[in-house]
């Protein structure tokens, strides 16, 4: 199918993108990569009046460190990332995630703003967002705020920005002192969407214990699914496999609610989130232990 009609805008500055997103409200759609819009809008899932295309505004490009960690712009493309070095000292768990999204092809047009404002559960970039407790810059012709990205998911395919607002940047902290992590999922083949896939940090105190843990699932869930109890579970107590595995137990039985379709039910969905659950729990302490000893 080929998509129904619409006014299609190329703006060169950022100014002239929100006002046109402004002037349009809900009837415009950002144009990134295009690798998740373009196919929808030829099935007609969806048919915005305007295509505002990002691809000519420079200053969305860019990996650097800034204040608040690894800055990137909306519209910096995932192969950037993954080819970063500055990306691998500065947010490694992001590092680690890139080559598992689609294929290189796709990495190179796919966007960093473009995977997380498109708010996909199955998605990578939005677990990993929220495991590392990014913050979301967005800005609008009359506002600009910052949101954790813990508050930027609000359901299936659904943020928390507004009608002419813009994901312009998104910023990822530094790793903490004493801290590891890991990034592992499950797909029928390389490069397809994940049947389950699981983020974690780990966070270590100078005696060893755990001190902070997140784990954070994708494909499981409307969105991004953080096992706060699992994580809870840990803190306080030393890291050893049979407290790794019970709290990938936790997770997996009671924080999790996936659903069935024609690659994976339910039940195996959960039994993913057991076995990768553990696994990154217990690769990202061994990279906590691994940071304590530098």
């Amino acid at each position: 199918m080929k998509p129904a009609a619409f006014d299609y805008h190329a703006p060169r500055t950022l100014e002239e993108t929100l006002d046109l997103l402004a002037a349009y409200g809900e009837d415009a759609k950002p144009l990134a990569g295009g690798q998740s819009l373009v196919p929808t809008m030829n099935f007609r899932l969806a048919q915005p009046q305007a295509l505002v295309d990002l691809n000519g505004i420079d200053e969305l490009f860019f990996i650097r460190e800034g204040e608040r960690g690894l800055h990137c712009g909306g519209m910096t493309r995932q192969r950037a990332v993954e080819r970063s070095g500055l990306a691998r000292k500065a947010a490694p768990l992001l590092h680690e995630t890139m080559p598992h999204i689609a294929h290189a092809q796709i990495r190179n047009r796919g966007t960093i703003g473009g995977s997380l404002a498109h708010a996909d559960p199955a998605a990578e970039l939005p677990a990993v967002a929220v495991a590392l407790d990014a913050s979301m810059y967005v800005r609008s012709v009359t506002d600009a705020r910052w949101l954790p990205a813990r508050d930027f998911y609000v359901g299936l395919f659904a943020t928390a920005m507004e009608p002419g607002e813009l994901l312009v940047e998104v910023a990822f902290p530094r790793p903490r002192p004493r801290s590891g992590w890991a990034f592992e999922e499950v797909a029928r083949q390389h490069g397809n969407y994940a049947m389950c896939g699981a983020a974690a940090v780990v966070e270590l105190s100078e005696k060893g214990a755990i001190e902070k843990a997140r784990l954070v699932f994708l494909s499981v869930g409307e969105g991004p699914v953080a096992a706060d109890q699992a994580a809870a579970m840990l803190v306080g107590e030393r890291p050893t496999a049979t407290v790794l595995r019970a709290a990938a137990e936790e997770a997996a039985t009671k924080e999790i609610d996936p659903v069935g379709d024609i690659h994976a039910g339910p039940a195996y969905r959960r039994h993913l989130a057991r076995v990768i659950g553990e696994r990154v729990l217990t690769r990202a302490t061994a990279r906590a232990n691994e940071a304590a000893l530098m």
